[in-house]
């Protein structure tokens, strides 16, 4: 299907209203459409209901052996770079440090075509947004010195592409020769490796880490107050609830937690697909903890408001599991995927919606893709980096189904016969992502 712009920056601005509430420049509070109006990277990461639109009306054509002849599975949903990184297996309780997909909010059972596709397309767009930084069309935070960097040429582009695909299919081919492969995890990188530095990053924010009690996320959330552990005061990224609501939360979510609740507080312009989705922090701990010794004993929970999974709008006949809620959907999947799922992983029915209660790492650290992409060699940086995503992502989809490697056999057949199509497949998406980001700015400057 072809569009004029009129149509198609109609179909954006349907889409996102749709999903947000709030249609594109006809409301000041949208403060997600202008952190995607940003850049085109960005602009991925908050439509991905977009993708699957375009899956279903054929502008996006997958190679058919792909979607036929590949059994469905559980897949991230809105696969790219940006939602990869270090966390620490069984959530805060852990102490192994892995890199793993970390955003399980668009999970369903479907297609491992999509998650390919998707980051595929994130690989072009990142080294879009690192020429446009460079340029000066775009704006980063991740970087102060800009002096000595490049970003990734084309033919680097192309080379890290089929360097993801081929590190997935590896990884698959290795589970269907040795099912306990399915074990494995991604927990150490050597000193020449992007990651390495990732790694000891993370593992100091771990517990017992030397940077626990100041960079992990329960250290630079928590202070040590008069009456106290307690959230720091963070305008714009925390505000305080009056003491009706408080209360409300404390009875409702009590028994999902292990321990007392010290303290609660809304949590402000988290991500950017979900940047404008209700979630609430719970502080928990021993009660009355009132020192940063007892701050190992504590962790942070999120209470986080489910919407459907992005794929599901048109593709949810393809597994019955996909009827669950969808807060049960991502608990379900989000447990299938990881190894060693996060102790405390649940889901409740609350106030007219679904929420999603789970703890955060303390270890959680990621690369945003301007600091893969920027480098004095950025095509090896940006190659390292997608062979982890396509070990791991590999790992994630075979741990769906045990009994058999018949996924495993039969992904790894397709990449083998169709990969340079839908590497062509996924760049010419990234430039129609180009595009649509433009029609997405002017409508906000409209």
């Amino acid at each position: 299907m072809e569009y004029t712009d009129e149509r198609r920056a109609r179909l954006i601005a349907d889409e996102l209203e749709r999903v947000d509430g709030v249609r594109p420049g006809r409301d000041g509070r949208a403060r997600k459409h202008r952190k995607m109006a940003s850049n085109p990277f960005h602009f991925y990461r908050g439509s991905a209901q977009l993708f699957y639109t375009d899956l279903k009306q054929g502008l996006l054509l997958l190679p058919a052996g792909m979607t036929d002849w590949v059994k469905p599975t559980a897949v991230i949903g809105d696969c790219h770079m940006a939602n990869f990184g270090f966390v620490t297996e069984k959530g805060s309780h852990g102490n192994l440090v892995v890199f793993v997909p970390n955003d399980f909010d668009d999970a369903c059972i479907g297609h491992a075509a999509w998650d390919l596709t998707r980051f595929l397309a994130s690989i072009f767009l990142a080294s879009n947004f690192a020429h446009g930084i460079l340029d000066g069309r775009y704006d980063t935070d991740a970087l102060d010195d800009l002096s000595g960097l490049r970003a990734p040429s084309e033919k680097q582009q192309m080379k890290a592409a089929r360097a993801f695909l081929k590190a997935y299919r590896k990884m698959a081919e290795a589970i269907a020769a040795d099912p306990s492969q399915r074990r494995s995890v991604k927990a150490g990188f050597p000193r020449q490796h992007l990651l390495h530095k990732g790694l000891k990053k993370a593992r100091k924010r771990s517990i017992g880490g030397k940077k626990f009690h100041t960079k992990s996320t329960l250290g630079k959330a928590v202070v040590l107050a008069e009456d106290g552990l307690r959230f720091r005061d963070r305008p714009g990224r925390f505000r305080r609830l009056d003491a009706s609501s408080a209360a409300t939360i404390r009875s409702e979510f009590r028994p999902y937690v292990d321990d007392e609740i010290l303290d609660i507080v809304e949590r402000l312009g988290a991500g950017t697909g979900s940047v404008n989705v209700e979630r609430y922090y719970l502080l928990v701990g021993p009660a009355g903890a009132s020192t940063y010794a007892e701050l190992p004993m504590c962790h942070v929970v999120e209470v986080k408001q489910q919407r459907p999974a992005a794929p599901l709008t048109h593709f949810a006949d393809i597994d019955p599991r996909n009827r669950l809620s969808p807060a049960h959907l991502t608990v379900d999947l989000q447990r299938l995927m990881q190894r060693e799922p996060d102790l405390l992983l649940d889901e409740v029915a609350w106030n007219g919606s679904q929420w999603l209660v789970r703890s955060r790492h303390h270890a959680r650290y990621s690369l945003d893709p301007e600091e893969i992409c920027l480098a004095d060699k950025p095509g090896k940086r940006l190659r390292q980096y997608v062979e982890a995503c396509g070990q791991s992502l590999a790992l994630a989809h075979g741990r769906t189904d045990h009994r058999s490697n018949a996924f495993e056999t039969a992904i790894a057949a397709r990449i083998d016969d169709s990969g340079d199509v839908l590497i062509e497949t996924a760049r010419a998406y990234s430039r129609q992502v180009i595009a649509d980001h433009a029609l997405l700015q002017s409508m906000l400057q409209a």
